[in-house]
């Protein structure tokens, strides 16, 4: 059964779905739109993710598939691709489907039960014009009103990540008192209980931080873990000095430490700030992972290096938060894919995380991107900047040139050809590649250094190329 309007109407899942498609139905919304004449149509969707969003639709039997973490199906971006197909307003580029689309049609077993004939639910695409014509008639009262609460509860958000600061500088004192040793033995049911007081707080990013810090030491050897766990407590001392002294920061700064405790910035916001850090090349997907949070989120990360030797960072993280319920998400990318984008960086004094504000044209797996002429030791030099400029730095990016890895009792490093001084731990994820990785004479290569260990995403040698699995 052919797409019709009616057929969109039946398919929606409620009115809120199909009014919030009818705001997709911009051309800029869809950096990729495409057909293979045969019935298959797919696009990629800017949503409120980092990356666009990837949407697939049969049309002969309304079948439909989107990497977003919607729990509505279809979910708008499907609703939206649908409809600006049956309107024909929007022009489908025609060519062969792309592996992401092939893998998708391979798994399918037939039509779905979502997809199959069923009756109306009283989702109606008139009322959905209709619904966005009547909120476009702007009410000064209500607005001045709503604003006047935002301010409201913005001042009172304030007053209580305040107050659950000097909540955490008692705590902070209290794990001193007792001991690094005795605080790293009880370290997950105490960041626990002083992290669920932060997120009461309304400082969620803080609390998060706190929640995870006794992951991030057992993943240490033992003796190290005392030592570290100052390091991480000073961090958070700092953080919460440098929230009440905010006035007194450069913006970057202070916008950066404001995300840091839990303030957020939307898409929206982002992409309307003229004064935001914007870098438009092609950039190389050389890593994605996704972290499990203690708060049952996934942290979805997708880190870019740009392909060209221009001036401004060289490096891009697309950060993606996806609940744990939505099954197994991950990034909209592929290690190895390459892409033209604009990309718009968040505030900070090391800008890093970025959103694609406009891509041209669809991903597609590329060669190795081209590596800058640096030595390890020069690469190290750019994470040490980075660290002055933002003290509680997690990890940082580094691409280098004619480093090799030696194997020693204590463990693998990369070690700088060009200064016998640096040797870089790599990460414990490595243990299984290190001795491979070591009967190589020259590794040029690019990985993320979190101050302990140095893990490598990708790396070309003497005898080939190595990727992380």
């Amino acid at each position: 059964m052919a797409l019709t309007l009616s057929r969109i109407e039946a398919l929606a899942p409620d009115q809120a779905s199909l009014a919030a498609a009818r705001k997709l139905l911009k051309p800029s919304s869809w950096p990729t739109l495409a057909s293979d004449g045969q019935g298959l149509v797919w696009g990629e969707a800017q949503g409120s993710g980092s990356a666009p969003y990837r949407v697939i639709v049969c049309e002969t039997d309304a079948g439909y598939k989107c990497t977003c973490p919607s729990r509505k199906f279809p979910c708008k971006h499907s609703l939206a691709l649908m409809w600006l197909r049956v309107e024909g307003k929007a022009s489908f580029a025609p060519g062969e489907a792309p592996q992401w689309v092939r893998d998708w049609t391979a798994r399918r077993r037939g039509p779905s039960a979502e997809a199959a004939e069923q009756p109306p639910r009283e989702a109606s695409i008139a009322k959905a014009i209709e619904e966005e014509s009547a909120s476009a008639k702007a009410d000064p009262e209500a607005e001045a009103r709503a604003a006047a609460q935002r301010e409201k509860n913005r001042q009172a958000r304030e007053a209580g990540v305040l107050a659950g600061l000097d909540e955490l500088d008692v705590w902070l004192k209290d794990q001193i008192e007792r001991g690094l040793a005795v605080f790293v033995a009880d370290a997950a049911s105490s960041c626990r209980k002083m992290a669920q007081r932060l997120v009461d707080a309304k400082a969620p990013g803080l609390a998060t931080r706190l929640d995870s810090l006794p992951a991030r030491l057992f993943r240490l050897a033992e003796p190290l873990r005392p030592q570290a766990a100052a390091e991480e407590l000073g961090l958070f001392h700092l953080l919460a000095e440098a929230y009440r002294r905010q006035a007194s920061l450069d913006a970057p700064l202070r916008d950066d430490v404001r995300q840091l405790i839990g303030w957020t910035q939307t898409r929206e916001a982002l992409l309307a700030d003229a004064g935001a850090l914007r870098v438009a090349d092609r950039w190389r997907v050389f890593l994605t992972r996704a972290i499990v949070q203690p708060d049952r989120l996934r942290r979805v990360e997708t880190w870019l290096l740009r392909e060209s030797d221009a001036q401004g960072p060289r490096f891009a993280l697309l950060l993606d938060f996806v609940p744990l319920s939505g099954g197994g998400n991950v990034s909209a990318y592929s290690t190895g894919d390459g892409f033209e984008a604009e990309l718009v960086y968040y505030a900070s004094p090391a800008p890093m995380r970025a959103l694609v504000a406009r891509q041209i044209g669809p991903s597609a797996q590329s060669p190795a991107a081209p590596l800058p002429g640096q030595s390890l030791g020069q690469a190290f030099e750019t994470y040490r900047s980075a660290l002055a400029a933002r003290p509680w730095l997690d990890v940082w990016p580094m691409a280098f040139r004619n480093a090799h890895v030696r194997r020693a009792a204590s463990g693998a490093f990369l070690v700088d050809e060009t200064d016998a001084g640096l040797a870089l731990p790599l990460a414990p994820e490595l243990d299984g590649a290190a001795p491979g990785l070591a009967m190589a004479s020259r590794l040029d290569g690019v990985g993320l250094w979190d101050g302990r260990g140095f893990l490598l995403a990708e790396a070309s040698s003497d005898l080939g190329r190595w990727t992380q699995a």
